[in-house]
């Protein structure tokens, strides 16, 4: 699976999506609670003889809810699950903002 297929599959999911942040202003507020962040924070390519034979992009998937949300935690889940993309999570309360939030990290290759 590529990222524009992951992006297609969160997007699924119904709630707003965006890659790294919303772009808010007067005519486009920050979306209510739950909402999907994604982030590529680096590759892991397979390199060998001075080439990139495979590219394997780790994304960061980061669920924000206003309280813990089992259900849509299940329906991001159920999405990799299904695709069989493995992933790995963790998640914190950020007290600033008020939001719970799960991040998902998944390899894409």
């Amino acid at each position: 699976m590529n990222l524009i297929g992951l992006v297609a599959l969160l997007r699924s999911t119904g709630y707003p999506v965006a890659f790294s942040h919303f772009h808010v202003d007067e005519n486009n507020p920050t979306p209510n609670p739950p909402f999907i962040v994604y982030t590529t924070p680096n590759n892991s390519d397979f390199i060998a003889d001075n080439k990139n034979y495979y590219k394997i992009t780790d994304v960061d998937i980061e669920l924000y809810t206003d309280k813990k949300d089992l259900q849509a935690e299940q329906a991001i889940e159920s999405l990799l699950d299904a695709n069989d993309l493995p992933y790995n999570s963790y998640q914190v309360f950020i007290e600033k903002e008020n939001l719970h939030q799960k991040v998902y990290e998944v390899r894409l290759i």
